[in-house]
């Protein structure tokens, strides 16, 4: 059962899907309509689940699951990974590899390697207030208060340690 993303509760289940580039307003249509297809037939060992998802700033998929209708299990969760992997395939993205890093500059996202993010910490192009994407949050109330925070808030925070006084 498919629900609107603010109607989860705030302790509902979060994954974050991060692209390596941004999606066209096409994709985003698509993507969506493959999302609710998808939501429609995920189950947790036959159970229906109440799922929800929201694609922000062209870039995020997040999905979202309230758990105190039904827990997800370990193949569900394998399930929409799966499921992710084919977009991946489908729109020549990639979302599922955990080593990219977003921060934001002005209005424009950016994904790097982990590697390279250290790097621009080092060499003082990302501060310590340059707002990340903590894609590590795990519900939707950490979402919506812990996703796009400064470096210094996130776990972004230990590559800072030598650099601010």
């Amino acid at each position: 059962m498919i629900v609107h993303f603010d109607a989860l509760p705030h302790d509902a289940r979060v994954w974050i899907y991060q692209s390596n580039r941004e999606f066209t307003d096409v994709e985003v249509t698509q993507i969506a309509s493959k999302i609710e297809e998808f939501m429609a037939t995920w189950k947790r060992h036959g159970d229906d689940l109440k799922t929800s998802y929201v694609i922000k700033y062209n870039q995020f998929i997040v999905l979202g699951v309230d758990e105190s209708f039904n827990n997800v299990s370990g193949c569900s969760i394998d399930s929409s990974v799966h499921f992710m992997q084919q977009l991946e395939k489908e729109y020549g993205i990639d979302v599922t590899n955990k080593m990219n890093t977003a921060f934001k500059v002005g209005g424009n996202i950016n994904i790097v390697s982990l590697s390279d993010f250290q790097k621009y910490v080092k060499e003082g192009k990302i501060t310590s207030d340059t707002t990340v994407f903590n894609n590590m949050v795990q519900s939707k109330v950490d979402f919506d208060s812990k996703w796009e925070v400064s470096a210094t808030e996130s776990w972004h925070k230990r590559f800072f340690g030598t650099v601010i006084s």
